[in-house]
């Protein structure tokens, strides 16, 4: 059962929401002092009884909406955060594709990136809310394409993104360096390879060693075919010898992309699912409905339903 909190990162300046009864009096005080002002030239009373208009109203839509302007932004610097405990894994993840030159090969439709594109996208797709995921690119060299996040659909969007590298190489050492400083605070963490094992940078032992020390758990996802497929170098063929000597010293487990309906059972187990407790910044939420309730307020001075002056 999904449970919803709220918090205040910052609480201490929730003190500033004292304002908000002294802007309710500079209002009303400002309305009598016009009101004795206005009257000592006319008597705006009885000319808005015969035309039927409230020279003095108390303006309290006015005064309603700077209230809420005011108590979002105080919310905003306060670290207003919603928290929610409910099922999530166990482990954060971070995605890792080959884009690679070798990942032009087209012995999967329509070529190894956009097979591993699919497949990145239906992990992502079977995470349940609260699972952190990011998401990095590597050939020579490897890219963070997204930090983690729980956002599913910023990660889903970011795979689609990822282009073919121009340059050669496949750096599988740096990729996972890269995914275990991403993962470094985390507490359960493991690396999603996607690779048609093509390494020719790096050593294959000291990366392995590497993982294991920083308690990295590697699954790797071979995309390719034995019968390999064309680039523009010639014939490319997956090297499941070194995925699977990855996977398997890292005590994680390799996976084949020829089985689609195993392969999503194998997410599932993965994921390894528990209870978790999720917060998400929403400041950027509340600033954006402070905008929107100033621009109402600004279009309102500008009509005859509020008098402001």
């Amino acid at each position: 059962m999904l449970k919803i909190f709220f918090y205040f990162a910052e609480p201490k300046f929730l003190i500033l929401l004292l304002v908000i009864p002294l802007l309710i009096f500079i209002h009303f005080f400002s309305i009598n002092n016009r009101k004795k002002i206005a009257l000592k030239f006319a008597n705006f009373e009885a000319i808005g009884r015969i035309e039927g208009v409230d020279f003095f109203s108390k303006n309290i839509t006015d005064l309603v909406l700077s209230i809420l302007i005011v108590s979002l932004l105080i919310f905003t610097i306060s670290g207003l955060t919603l928290q929610t405990i409910n099922q999530a894994s166990a482990f954060s993840f971070v995605i890792a594709i080959d884009n690679s030159q070798s990942m032009s090969a087209t012995d999967l439709y329509p070529n190894r990136l956009a097979a591993s594109q699919e497949i990145a996208s239906h992990f992502v797709e079977s995470t349940l809310f609260g699972t952190r995921v990011g998401l990095i690119s590597f050939a020579g060299t490897s890219y963070i394409e997204e930090d983690l996040t729980v956002d599913r659909g910023l990660i889903s969007k970011k795979i689609k993104e990822i282009k073919l590298n121009e340059y050669g190489g496949t750096d599988l050492h740096e990729a996972v360096l890269t995914a275990s400083n991403m993962l470094k605070t985390e507490k359960n963490k493991a690396l999603i390879l996607l690779s048609d094992g093509q390494i020719n940078v790096g050593n294959l032992n000291e990366t392995i060693d590497y993982a294991n020390r920083e308690n990295l758990l590697i699954h790797t996802i071979g995309i390719g075919t034995i019968e390999g497929g064309e680039t523009i170098y010639g014939l490319s063929k997956i090297d499941q010898d070194a995925l699977k000597a990855l996977s398997y010293n890292t005590w994680g487990s390799y996976f084949e992309t020829e089985n689609q309906e195993a392969l999503e059972q194998s997410f599932r187990n993965i994921l390894g699912l528990t209870v978790r407790k999720v917060s998400i910044d929403i400041s950027g939420y509340l600033v954006s409905f402070a905008i929107i309730l100033f621009v109402i307020k600004f279009f309102l001075m500008q009509t005859k339903y509020i008098n402001f002056f």
